[in-house]
């Protein structure tokens, strides 16, 4: 299985909202593999099509990085339903390495998505799940978790980030 290209910040892909999958042919069958070997490689634990500069609906998330197949999930057109309560956790993106940040995500939510045999699945999730299915739903959505910062937080980052990209370290 080959390993994708994680597109870095200032890919305008990455602020651009995806697109909504109509169909699962085998070529959205092929990314979800590749998003999901490309994940464990990182090591991540949420990786979305965007992030691989494919602009469509389709994310991966497994908390156990590769050693529990219960835990891993592939979502197309993912949504979220429900959330409840505030939690603030340190986060971080494979689209934006040496940045982590406190980010306030809800405790609990309820996503809706479809799997690959195009059957759709409500899922309750809590505390880490939920932050990482709110994280790759927004990248869905064109958000980067660094816009969940105050103004001045954000900008600082910009800024280290535009210094990273001139330095070619991004």
């Amino acid at each position: 299985m080959s390993i994708l290209e994680i597109i870095k910040y200032g890919s305008p892909i990455l602020t651009k909202k995806a697109e909504t999958i109509k169909y699962i042919d085998k070529d959205i069958e092929d990314l979800a593999q590749k998003m999901i070997q490309t994940m464990w490689a990182a090591p991540g634990i949420g990786l979305s099509a965007p992030q691989v500069n494919r602009s469509t609906s389709l994310i991966t998330v497994d908390l156990s990085l590769g050693e529990n197949k219960n835990d891993l999930f592939i979502l197309i057109n993912p949504e979220l339903l429900n959330k409840e309560g505030e939690i603030i956790q340190e986060e971080s993106c494979l689209s934006i390495p040496e940045i982590q940040e406190k980010v306030i995500r809800p405790f609990r939510v309820v996503i809706k998505g479809i799997d690959l045999r195009g059957k759709e699945k409500i899922i309750e999730a809590e505390e880490i799940l939920a932050r990482v299915f709110c994280h790759e739903i927004d990248h869905i959505n064109g958000k980067l978790f660094i816009d969940h910062l105050s103004l001045l937080k954000k900008n600082l980052i910009k800024k280290k980030l535009k210094k990273m990209i001139e330095k070619r370290e991004l």
